[in-house]
């Protein structure tokens, strides 16, 4: 059987908020924002290269518990590749993200990665991968 990646949710207190977040941040696409029968806000967004972001509030009854940007379970984070690290840190520090961690660089392959937090509380790898 063959498998096709999806897309990736985000659960949020304020739905719109965030997706405009990434929209500045990753120039996501907002898609859609509709309000669904059960009760909760609804963004489709997609990334410049295609991959598909929703992002959704509580539904109807439902709550959501406060998510720090830490290492934890389960999904832990996703990965951005960008072209200047530094740069990119300092650009998405003055949207409201947080450096967590890095920048550290393999020496063996140069990469360079780091973590950001977002103001939503979800957690970001950053990756500069060196051209070949």
């Amino acid at each position: 059987m063959a498998y096709k990646f999806n897309h990736v949710h985000i659960k949020s207190q304020n739905p719109e908020e965030v997706a405009n977040w990434y929209v500045e941040a990753f120039q996501f696409e907002i898609l859609s924002s509709v309000f669904r029968d059960s009760g909760d806000q609804f963004v489709r967004c997609k990334t410049k290269d295609g991959v598909a972001i929703n992002i959704s509030g509580a539904r109807t009854n439902e709550v959501l518990p406060e998510l720090g940007s830490g290492v934890h379970l389960g999904i832990e984070h996703f990965g951005i590749e960008v072209d200047n690290m530094e740069k990119e840190l300092t650009r998405l520090e003055t949207l409201g993200a947080s450096v967590l961690e890095g920048p550290n660089v393999n020496p063996a392959t140069g990469m360079s990665i780091a973590f950001i937090g977002t103001p939503d509380g979800s957690r970001i790898e950053i990756m500069e991968i060196p051209s070949s």
